[in-house]
Parts: structure tokens; sequence; C-alpha cells
């Protein structure tokens, strides 16, 4: 059933209203491939199971759609495509939860609610991507709110106001951005300067972890030492967590200009890799105990705000926002010794894009700033694109996504599109 609601804004701490009209036509999504229900996808790693032909085409557009201003990436589950954009003025404009058929494009439901655009020097808009589990879709907007529709239909199960929660006035400067993350099947972790658990079918919350400058990214739940912990980058630096109950278990400071982190943290064995832009860096840790030990830090890769992705022991990623006055590059690293393997000349004109993985030796699938699609080998030996063609103008941000064998790339001003790679 295609729906389209729109949710009134309530008291702070009260509830949404659910308005408006339903009809048309049923749209029942077919057979789909694999899934990539959340951000960095079903293995939390940026790296997709599927698989890009010999030689992929581009070119073949299958279906656009106009979603609103936004830095959302898309979540692909069940045969529907789900993101986030802003429509209206930036002061008193609304956000959409988009539901789409993953086949056709025709729209599923639609939800809004007023939301402000915070688009301080740059376009604004939502930048937490949606996260599909057990049949519900969960999304968090630019102002904090947290909320949980039926995957189907789109009907509010709850919402959960974690401004209020986290005891703030005002949003941070850029907003809330961290996507909903999954501890396991029952417990939903969300940052809002805090780390919240709460319980994923009521929202309430379960524990509330120690209060930070609010940040960007989103969490990475990981195991050392026989406990379930969570590595997540806060303003001040790297803080691994409890999963349990919430005790910061170590920190390490990691300052940037601007206070500004939006990356999450990559995790091998009982060893954390992070990034970050404003000329910051990057740094390998080792968790001994309750000790962040330094392996090394240097300034090879600075990921602004997309992450790397790690493949075969190295990092593939970008080393953003221009330090020593070069502008942002495509980087090779090798996370055991943060030795540089290759950098990509300006001359491939990526500039500030992000980069996706591609599972049994596929490669690399890139979205540059601009919007071209290329694919490249992972490999530390050297970079060479194998297949490249423009799907998007405007400013390109969010992490393209292979799912169900079609490719979905958005940019900042809203414009959704997918590509079938093979061509049909």
């Amino acid at each position: 059933m295609l729906t389209t609601q729109r949710i009134g804004a309530a008291p702070r701490g009260g509830i949404f209203i659910a308005v408006l009209f339903a009809v048309v036509f049923a749209v029942a999504p077919r057979g789909h491939g694999a899934d990539w229900p959340q951000w960095r996808g079903p293995e939390e790693n940026g790296i997709t199971t599927e698989r890009l032909p010999d030689a992929p085409n581009f070119e073949n557009v299958v279906w656009r759609k106009k979603v609103g201003t936004g830095f959302s990436s898309v979540a692909v589950a069940d045969g529907r495509v789900f993101t986030m954009g802003h429509r209206g003025p930036k002061s008193g404009g609304e956000e959409t939860v988009w539901c789409f058929n993953a086949e056709s494009g025709a729209e599923i439901w639609a939800q809004s609610y007023p939301a402000p655009l915070i688009d301080r020097f740059y376009e604004g808009g939502p930048g937490a991507t949606p996260t599909v589990r057990n049949g519900r879709v969960f999304t968090y907007s630019k102002h904090g709110r947290l909320h949980c529709y039926q995957a189907d239909t789109g009907k509010l199960v709850w919402q959960r106001d974690m401004l209020a929660e986290a005891g703030l006035s005002d949003p941070p400067e850029w907003g809330f951005a961290c996507s909903p993350y999954f501890l396991d099947d029952q417990t939903l972790v969300i940052e809002a300067g805090a780390t919240f658990a709460l319980d994923a079918a009521t929202g309430k919350v379960r524990w509330k972890g120690e209060s930070f400058t609010p940040a960007y990214g989103t969490p990475k739940a990981f195991t050392a030492d026989g406990r379930k912990l969570l590595a997540v980058m806060k303003t001040e630096g790297l803080a691994v967590i409890d999963a349990g109950g919430g005790k910061t278990v170590a920190t390490v400071d990691w300052k940037t200009s601007f206070d500004t982190t939006a990356t999450t943290p990559i995790v091998q064995g009982n060893r954390i890799f992070i990034s970050t832009g404003y000329d910051r860096g990057c740094a390998l840790f080792e968790l001994a105990g309750e000790r962040l030990r330094k392996i090394y830090e240097n300034k090879t890769m600075c990921n602004h705000m997309n992450n790397s992705v790690l493949v075969d022991g190295h990092l593939y990623g970008f080393d953003g926002t221009a330090h020593r006055g070069r502008p942002t590059e495509f980087v090779c690293l090798e996370l055991a010794t943060g030795k540089q393997k290759w950098r990509v000349p300006p001359g491939e004109a990526l500039g500030c894009g992000s980069v996706l993985g591609v599972a049994g030796g596929g490669g690399l699938l890139i979205l540059s700033e601009r919007g071209e699609l290329v694919a490249a080998p992972a490999t530390p030996t050297g970079f060479k694109a194998t297949a490249r063609a423009s799907v998007l103008g405007g400013r390109c941000w969010m992490v393209p996504v292979l799912a169900g064998g079609r490719i979905y790339c958005r940019n900042s001003r809203g414009d959704l599109v997918c590509v079938s790679p093979t061509g049909r």
C-alpha cells in the first residue's frame, strides 16, 4: 500500500500525531539480492558481499527520484530503499523519510515531520542513514528525533526526543548525524553527546553513558578480552565504552579544528583505527585492559566525513581538507604500519568522494564528489580505474550502495539515482 503521512511536532517529550492520507496502488517488491540494511552495511565494514560485473555499465540509470536536501545515504532491505531529505525553508521546513521499491523506484511510503535544515557552511539536511531491522526502520533527525517505523507501511511505532534525553537545549553545530546502530536484535545505540542504549521495541532508555561534547559519527561494537565494547569518536577523542552498561572503559585525546569528528572507528581484533579531517590525520591504537596504547599517528589519511574501507590489510580512503597545500586525494595506507602505498594525483578529479569495498576481490566502487562512479581494483600496487561514468551532478559526499544488483547514489540537493551495472 502506498502511503504518505505527515507527523506533527509535539512539545518536547510528547508524541508525534500521525495525520493525512493513504491510497492508491500496491507496490509489492519482487525478489531481491543481498541487503544493505544500515550504515557501513550488513558486516559493518563498508564492504558489499555482491560483485560488480567485469565490465560494469554505469551509464544505465534505471530510475531517479527527488528526496530533498541532505547527506543521508541509503539502506536497502527486503526489496525496498530507504533514505531521508529536507524540504522547504531552513527554519520552518520538514524532513521526510522515504521508502521506494528498489526495482521500479515507485514510492511505497513517506513520513514527514517539522525539522530545521541546519546548514552551517554546507547545504544541511539529515546526515544519518536509516537502519532496517526485524521489519522496522529506525531514523535519526537533524534535531535529535529518533523514530521507529514499520518498514512495510511507514506506520510510526515510537519516537524519542534524544535532545531532551541528553539534557541539551540545542542540537550541536551541524545537527545530529549518528546512524541508528544495533548492539543486538533488542538493543539500539544512538549518540547524543552521551551514548544511549535503548530498547528497540519500545524506545525506552536502558542505559546512558558518560556525557561528552556531541560529535557526528556512528559507534562500532567489538569484543576484546571477553568483553562486548563500543568504540566511538567523541569531540574530545576516542572512547571505548562497556556495551553492557555504558561505563567508559578507556579514552584518548583526539581534538580537531572546529571540534568535529564524523567517522566510525575501524576495529580489527583489539586494535582501533581512527581518522578525522581538518589536518588531524589518523592513528592506530591497541586496547590493553583499560588503556589505549598508540601504535602510530600520522597525517597521511584525513577522513573528513566518509570512512576508509579495509581490504586485505590495506585502507583505501579520501585524505581530505587539503593539508600541506594539497587538495583532497584518494590514498592507500597499510593498516599495520601507517605507511602510504600510493596516492592518486588531483588530476583524477575524485574530490572529497566516498568509497565502497566490493567483496571477493571485486575491488572498489567510488563515487566522486561531482557524481562520477568509478570502479578500480583494491591493490596496494597502484590505482587504475577500470570503469567510470557520471551519474549525478552537484555535491556527492554520500557512499554509493551496491545491493540486489543495483547501485544507489545521491547528492546533497536530493537527487537519488538507481544504476544497473549489468545494463538490464
